[in-house]
């Protein structure tokens, strides 16, 4: 096998695949094994071995039919099957297999030839075994009796060179017409006497000329007949004739005609097909006594263009003659164009660059002419487009920027149409699949997140979710969640809050409080499993709802361990709805929760006192009386408006002081006349009263302060001074008091008004915010004191204090 090196041709403009011009030619003998080396290829194409993988090198065939295949790792080409020169071009004396070395990666052809010699393969075949002529005796020497020509599907050399009679006799010779070689006669030499030898037989030998040479016989049978002197003869040595590929069965192609000038028997001819190897004659028909040739079976100008038949015209004396018959078969465009796929990738990236090759495939069809002539087209397709490649290939490339999220499938019809009347299409589809690139962040169903959250709760307790789709698929559109700072990657996230980081639930980690937190928000993000990944974030929201979970705080009175609780005066003339005494209390819960509602849970005497049910002020319900006992004890429960209420109780002491109030409630202003005695008599009983009751009041204080001693060391302690401080800090904390001052207030005899004097806190060792109150923890700031007038009466008690607690007040 000699492989000949061909000089490579300039390259094509920029942008179109460089091609080889001059085919690169290989010869190679026919049958040989499959794997059998054709040559050295890489080499030939001027490539190294290692370049055939690298760009993805393979053998493409236009016919679709893989004879050779490549040796990527040696750059061979060898046998992919079996060769049958006869088979793939029959009797052509050349045998010539086109196909292209492709590249993918860059893109470049290498049209390649290869010949396929013959070899002596097949042995001459007669068309009949065995051939019978009735020859009338006393026939002319040199009458001559064709027989059917042996055929040999070698070629060349290796075709029939000579034929031969075995054993040899006296009375016929061989003769090979030297006009087509089709023919052959046996001509005879001498006079043939029925008498004598009435059957003759021997064989008729076809020998090749190949090495070793092969042979066929034929048996030849002589009947020696009486006189039948004149054969039959054909008006034409060749009959041509033309019929459409498409023609239906029946039709009648051409017909022959032999004449006899026998008369009677020895003149009636009968025409019939001399036998032969192939299927050629199964193809027609032929009337024996017309000598009309038709159609048997549909004829196709694509799988044989010419048929040659031979006739043999026979007489009734058994002479016989033939002719040619040559049935050309016309093409008409019953093939429509073929598309053959060479290479297809899908799917692609959404990202890939505009004049990306998708696929790459010739077309072809298998009429002539302009039936033959192809055009390309895509269907209402944007996104691609067709490029021609080299000869009959075709590039399929985009032309636009693709968009998995928009569309992931194109279905890309192709159209191929020939150019006949009326032209045949055929259609290829490619579903070119686009894969996902990670371009689109994950998306929130909501702009912001509000949740609510009752204080008290659970650790761990869900709260609500986040949702957000990723408009991506496979891990690009997997999205997790997390909790991030709000203000910047160096402030640490909330540590209360977290999020499930696959369903996106929101938990709040620990019990929150209101009266501390009402309320925060977090930042979660959102981010795909991409490379690299997108996020995208959302604020959340989180509102605590309160809880009755604080139950009111008694300011006033006190009940602190480190000073006595002090008792209300009550004058024994005091009237009906006069203010004794008022409960201050305040809840550190906020809304309907922290509302107060004041009662009277118990006291010695129930029907002397009434207690406000919003002021929490206790009044006289009625005047004492000297029934009453001196020393009064009140229980006061406040109660809040939550869902189950809370409660507290105030404990009060109330000491009726006996004598006559009249005498101690200043005097209306004299009228306009009185004299100036009776002033100054008022004034002296006033100040011996005003002494009397001074001298009572403090013994009875005296009194008083010794048994509630007693009491509150045997008694239950409400509230502690540490508890106390407690209590009020985190009720301003909390925002609960809205305006809270601490006053002490001293009841002093003068000239008829009496004022509070504020001087100091009651509550020393409390810090200042402790007295002001401020929302999410901030101090609020101190007021000063403002006076309060009491009224127009003077309490005759010098030295005594009462401390109030006021809220608002």
């Amino acid at each position: 096998m000699a492989a000949a090196r061909q000089v490579l041709c300039l390259w094509a403009l920029l942008g179109v695949p460089r091609v080889r011009c001059e085919p690169i030619r290989y010869s190679v003998a026919e049958e040989g094994e499959s794997g059998s080396v054709v040559a050295d290829v890489a080499e030939d194409a001027g490539l190294a071995p290692a370049q055939l993988s690298a760009r993805r090198a393979r053998i493409a065939s236009p016919a679709g039919r893989q004879h050779f295949r490549l040796e990527r790792g040696s750059g061979r080409l060898v046998v992919a099957e079996r060769l049958d020169r006869e088979e793939m071009c029959g009797r052509s004396r050349t045998c010539t297999l086109a196909f292209e070395l492709l590249l993918a990666d860059p893109l470049q052809f290498f049209p390649i030839e290869v010949s396929v010699e013959d070899i002596n393969d097949h042995s001459p075949v007669f068309p009949d075994e065995r051939v019978t002529f009735k020859i009338p005796e006393r026939g002319d020497p040199g009458t001559r009796f064709p027989v059917g020509a042996a055929q040999d599907l070698d070629i060349g050399t290796n075709d029939i060179q000579a034929y031969s009679i075995i054993p040899e006799n006296e009375f016929f010779t061989v003769f090979i017409q030297s006009e087509n070689g089709k023919f052959i006669e046996l001509v005879l030499e001498k006079p043939l006497d029925r008498e004598e030898q009435p059957e003759l037989d021997f064989t008729l030998v076809a020998t090749d000329g190949g090495s070793p040479p092969r042979s066929g016989t034929t048996q030849i049978h002589i009947v020696v007949l009486d006189a039948n002197d004149n054969a039959p003869v054909f008006t034409q040595k060749v009959y041509i004739g033309h019929v459409l590929e498409n023609a239906p069965e029946g039709s009648v192609v051409l017909r022959v005609v032999a004449i006899d000038a026998d008369e009677g028997v020895n003149g009636d001819i009968s025409y019939q097909f001399s036998q032969s190897v192939g299927h050629r004659h199964s193809l027609f028909t032929i009337n024996s006594k017309t000598g009309e040739i038709g159609i048997a079976k549909p004829l196709d100008f694509e799988t044989e263009k010419k048929h040659e038949l031979t006739v043999q015209a026979i007489d009734g004396g058994g002479l016989s003659s033939m002719c040619n018959v040559i049935v050309e078969v016309l093409d008409v465009n019953d093939n429509a164009p073929e598309i053959v796929v060479s290479s297809f990738s899908s799917p692609i990236p959404e990202n890939v660059e505009p004049g990306t090759v998708v696929a790459l495939f010739a077309v072809r069809d298998q009429d002539s002419g302009v039936n033959g002539e192809i055009t390309c087209a895509l269907e209402e397709q944007l996104s691609f487009a067709l490029r021609p490649a080299f000869k009959n290939y075709y590039e399929l490339v985009t032309v636009s920027t693709l968009d998995r999220e928009e569309r992931a499938q194109h279905m890309v019809v192709v159209t191929a149409a020939d150019a006949g009347s009326p032209p045949l299409t055929s259609t290829h589809t490619f579903s070119v699949d686009i894969s996902d690139v990670n371009d689109n962040a994950p998306a929130f169903n909501q702009t912001s997140y509000t949740m609510y959250v009752h204080e008290n709760n659970a650790p761990a307790l869900l709260v609500g979710a986040v949702k957000a789709t990723d408009a991506d698929a496979g891990p690009n559109a997997k999205v997790s969640y997390s909790v991030v700072p709000a203000r910047g990657p160096e402030e640490e996230p909330c540590s209360c809050v977290s999020v499930n980081s696959e369903s996106g639930g929101v938990f709040v980690l620990r019990p929150l409080d209101y009266e501390q937190l009402r309320q925060l928000e977090v930042v979660v993000s959102a981010a795909d499993a991409g490379s690299p990944p997108l996020s995208s974030s959302v604020s959340v929201r989180l509102l605590v709802v309160d809880e009755n979970d604080n139950a009111p705080l008694v300011l006033h009175p006190s009940a602190q361990d480190s000073s006595p609780p002090s008792s209300e005066l009550v004058p024994a003339g005091a009237e009906a709805g006069d203010l004794v005494s008022k409960v201050v209390a305040v809840d550190a819960d906020s809304g309907q929760n922290s509302w107060l509602s004041y009662q009277l849970l118990r006291a010695t005497e129930p029907g002397l006192f009434a207690v406000g049910a919003q002021s929490g002020e206790v009044r006289l319900r009625r005047p004492p009386t000297e029934r009453d006992a001196a020393k009064q004890k009140l229980v006061v429960l406040v109660r809040d408006n939550g869902r189950p209420p809370l409660s507290a109780t105030a404990a009060l002491s109330v000491l009726l002081v006996p004598g006559s109030w009249d005498a101690q409630l200043p005097q209306q202003s004299p009228a306009a006349g009185e004299d100036d005695g009776s002033l100054t008599t008022s004034l002296i009983i006033a100040l011996v009263f005003v002494s009397l009751l001074f001298l009572l009041s403090a013994a009875a204080f005296v009194a008083c302060k010794v048994c509630k001693r007693k009491e509150l060391s045997s008694g239950p302690v409400l509230y502690g001074a540490s508890s106390v401080q407690s209590y009020v800090a985190d009720g301003a904390a909390a925002g609960t008091l809205p305006h809270a001052y601490c006053y002490e207030v001293s009841l002093t005899t003068g000239s008829g008004n009496s004022e509070f004097k504020f001087l100091k806190p009651v509550l020393p060792s409390l810090p200042a915010q402790h007295c002001s109150t401020g929302v999410g923890g901030a101090h609020a700031e101190e007021f000063p004191p403002v006076p309060v007038t009491m009224g127009d009466a003077d309490f005759e008690s010098p030295g005594m204090q009462s401390v109030a607690q006021l809220n608002g007040f």
